[in-house]
């Protein structure tokens, strides 16, 4: 369910996350080992706030319904006002 969820809303998270949030994201999914180092400097060498977003999440997509529970999470406690647009809540 969490997977449908977050592929359904996949072009505006990247539409409207901000940059400090998505390092914020990073950092959560790398806490609980969602993501590694690597994969987290990866999304830190895109050139645009868009590309860095499009990474974390397909990153995220590709690892599974528990990654995207973890995103989701993470995105619920660190913006409320953005999960509920996005209808995660």
């Amino acid at each position: 369910m969490a997977s449908k969820n977050l592929a359904s809303v996949r072009t505006d998270f990247i539409d409207s996350v901000s940059e400090p949030l998505l390092h914020k994201l990073l950092d959560k999914l790398l806490e609980c080992k969602v993501v590694t180092q690597d994969e987290l400097e990866d999304a830190g060498t895109q050139k645009t706030r868009a590309d860095k977003a499009r990474v974390v999440i397909n990153t995220v997509l590709r690892k599974g319904p528990k990654a995207c529970a973890a995103l989701i999470a993470a995105l619920c406690e660190e913006d409320q006002c953005l999960s509920t647009k996005l209808k995660l809540m």
